[in-house]
């Protein structure tokens, strides 16, 4: 049996959670509400405080989405209790972030400058102007909003400029050598 997907998922106090007819999971919290359908092949149920995800039995496919429902819903419940952030570094001179409203603007050495509208449950902070933090409390989509951000300047391997993670590590390469 899965050893993911057998942990049972600690619901917190101020959290409710709705199981609807066909696995669709309703998940709310000071921080938002989420929804999610789910696979019926599993059974979802709340017992005693905890969600506890089973299978039917042991086929290939049934194992396979067994841990990824107990994560996805986990997930769910830590974004509408505490929520989730990730946070970027701007390396380069020149490059900044600024945020105006509710639009995110980036100088990156383009000839244009780049905007990020906040929307769908994702807000950004800028505390400085090396510094953005992406908030929200869907785990997927603030991934991707960072994963979009860093792409438009990945950092480069000889002077390290660009958009990184923060605690990124950049390999470093050495530039040519003169005679």
């Amino acid at each position: 049996m899965s050893r993911i997907g057998r942990n049972p998922v600690k619901v917190p106090a101020g959290v409710s959670v709705d199981i609807a007819e066909g696995n669709l999971v309703t998940v709310k919290g000071p921080k938002g509400t989420l929804t999610q359908q789910f696979r019926n092949e599993l059974a979802i149920e709340v017992k005693d405080g905890e969600i506890v995800v089973s299978r039917p039995d042991d086929e290939k496919f049934n194992r396979s989405i067994h841990g990824l429902t107990r994560t996805l819903i986990s997930n769910m419940v830590v974004g509408v209790s505490e929520g989730y952030q990730k946070k970027l570094e701007i390396v380069g001179v020149g490059y900044r972030a600024a945020k105006e409203g509710n639009k995110l603007q980036l100088s990156l050495g383009y000839s244009h400058g780049i905007t990020f509208v906040e929307g769908d449950g994702i807000t950004f902070e800028v505390p400085d102007a090396n510094t953005i933090v992406v908030c929200g409390i869907d785990k997927q989509l603030v991934g991707q909003i960072a994963a979009n951000i860093r792409g438009k300047r990945p950092p480069e391997p000889y002077k390290g400029k660009g958009i990184k993670y923060a605690g990124e590590y950049v390999r470093r390469k050495a530039g040519k050598t003169g005679k």
